[in-house]
């Protein structure tokens, strides 16, 4: 098969950069910082593990109604903004040299992650990361990781002008896991965290970070 028939979507945070404690902090003061005072701040337990979802969870969980469409545009710059104040986040080992590779065998990548876009592109640039924002899906338009998976596929056949016989998804989570089962690709899993609940649900391809991965 020739690797350039292989489309890879990469997770971000935790996946490629390592942002999960700051991001956490960081939309949890965003959210308070819009008027939100009952927080749930065990992210680890919501529905979908996205920037969306946290929105539209604890919006309705203090006003009792659904949070405007816009909203989702506003947090979008806030989150910017107060990422901007965090000490600049870092890669995960190995995935700035990976995608670099990936850049030079022209090898099909894209992002599918359940953050916000601005907040994105500022990781990335921080941990100095290969960015493609043509390829990149977000949550700010699916609140759910299959949805912005897909639109990831759909913009790379567009990108790359091709279509692909094998995708894989990259993740260190297991909702990044269900979500490839339930689209029925590859998975690869990534890092030591929720190594355990991974295999137990059926990952049978996982490494610790991307030193002397190969493809």
């Amino acid at each position: 098969m020739n690797i350039a028939d292989t489309l890879y979507i990469f997770d971000i945070d935790g996946t490629l950069t390592d942002s999960i404690p700051t991001y956490l902090k960081v939309i949890t003061n965003v959210l308070s910082d819009i008027g939100l005072k009952d927080i749930d701040t065990d992210y680890d337990n919501y529905l979908h593990h996205t920037d969306r979802y946290a929105l539209e969870y604890n919006y309705e969980r203090n006003f009792g109604k659904k949070a405007p469409d816009s909203l989702r545009f506003e947090l979008d710059t806030l989150l910017e903004i107060e990422l901007k104040k965090q000490d600049p986040v870092v890669e995960i080992p190995g995935a700035r040299e990976l995608l670099l590779q990936f850049q030079d065998q022209k090898i099909p990548f894209a992002y599918g992650t359940g953050a916000f876009p601005k907040a994105t592109a500022i990781k990335m640039n921080d941990a100095q990361i290969p960015f493609i924002p043509e390829v990149l899906a977000t949550s700010i338009t699916s609140v759910s990781r299959v949805g912005f998976v897909k639109e990831a596929i759909t913009k790379s056949k567009e990108f790359y002008n091709r279509d692909f016989t094998k995708i894989v998804a990259v993740g260190d989570g297991l909702w990044d896991l269900k979500a490839a089962q339930e689209l029925n690709i590859d998975f690869l899993g990534v890092g030591l965290k929720n190594k355990e609940v991974m295999l137990q649900h059926g990952c049978t391809d996982w490494i610790e970070n991307f030193r002397n991965y190969k493809i």
